[in-house]
């Protein structure tokens, strides 16, 4: 009787797992097909007003899958067509500054899923030899992406080279104009660090960031040093204000994207007028780097690269006191017309 009790009860826990089995399977296949048409449907109509709205974590990750595959150039022409895929000119450009964090900022925003990167700088704008293969080359080299994405490119030298903003206009007289800095003297020398390490990658000698900062005949700022030049932002915006309303663009702390980058980037999406998706969630403190990294979901984390927050060689205090009494007028200058105050010595 107790045998038959006991097969009896094995048969029920079969029957049972099959069923269980069996709806585990039909909802992984669900969410399968859920996540394969999520991204065919536009979500520009489920923003709501203002904004508002959600759009799914499936399309965030099925972008990280198949458009990653894509722009590995491993889709066919008919696979392009038949996800709708285009490759757009940008709505935004990240113009500088130069070791400001452009590229911590580039990566930060494709948290965003109405976002898409191109991986590389194109410098269209600021090379001659790029410009003149025309827009049609420019556009070829952005990513693929579905028509409610907006599409971002960073080239800091766009920033300080002098026919960029004309050359940028030309091509879309409305476009969204990004800008990170960082305290002027620090973006200096970080600026000075990284040629530094390319020179000794190649086992050159390279001057001490003082003598090339200070014209040694005046023992005044050397202005024809370009690492200070490029801290001068108040010279290169008033550039590009000669093409471009103050409207257009947006000043991010470079700083402050460091310590506290989630503030920095709700700042920017407002200003793209995309509606809010970066969360604390997708932004951990890695204690090793002694930086922020990006959450992209459960299984998918980006560090930026080893390269990023090199350690800057030691500074004559003299001369640190003396570039950040220089930039002081020009940094007044750069609140006034930007409308964002730094607490830049």
């Amino acid at each position: 009787m107790l045998f038959k009790q006991q097969a009896l009860l094995r048969q029920k826990l079969f029957v049972l797992g099959s069923l269980a089995i069996g709806s585990l399977l039909y909802l992984v296949a669900r969410v399968g097909s859920l996540d394969r048409l999520q991204p065919l449907c536009p979500i520009d109509g489920r923003f709501g007003p203002r904004g508002q709205g959600e759009i799914p974590l499936r399309a965030l990750q099925f972008k990280r899958g198949l458009l990653h595959e894509f722009r590995k150039g491993n889709a066919t022409k008919e696979q392009i067509r038949l996800h709708n895929l285009v490759q757009q000119l940008p709505k935004a450009i990240i113009i500088g500054v130069r070791k400001g964090g452009t590229r911590a900022l580039l990566e930060m925003l494709n948290l965003h899923p109405a976002v898409v990167k191109a991986s590389q700088e194109i410098h269209f704008f600021d090379n001659d030899e790029n410009y003149a293969k025309g827009i049609e080359w420019y556009r070829k080299k952005m990513p693929f992406s579905y028509p409610h994405q907006i599409t971002i490119e960073k080239s800091p030298a766009y920033f300080i080279t002098e026919e960029v903003p004309e050359r940028i206009y030309k091509m879309n007289s409305s476009i969204k104009l990004l800008i990170i800095v960082r305290e002027p003297t620090t973006r200096a020398i970080s600026d000075y660090t990284q040629v530094l390490e390319g020179k000794e990658r190649k086992n050159k000698t390279y001057y001490k960031f003082e003598k090339l900062a200070i014209d040694p005949n005046t023992c005044e700022v050397n202005t024809k040093y370009k690492a200070v030049r490029t801290s001068i932002y108040t010279k290169h915006l008033e550039r590009w204000l000669k093409y471009f309303p103050i409207e257009q663009f947006h000043i991010v702390d470079g700083d402050r994207l460091i310590t506290e980058p989630l503030p920095e980037l709700q700042l920017v999406e407002k200003f793209l007028n995309l509606p809010p998706r970066i969360s604390q969630y997708n932004l951990y403190f890695n204690a090793t780097r002694g930086f922020y990294c990006l959450r992209f979901n459960i299984v998918f984390n980006k560090c930026l690269a080893g390269s990023k927050g090199r350690i800057h060689p030691e500074v004559d205090t003299s001369v640190i006191t003396k570039l950040r009494k220089f930039f002081h007028p020009f940094n007044q200058k750069f609140y006034q017309i930007t409308g964002r105050t730094f607490n830049w010595p």
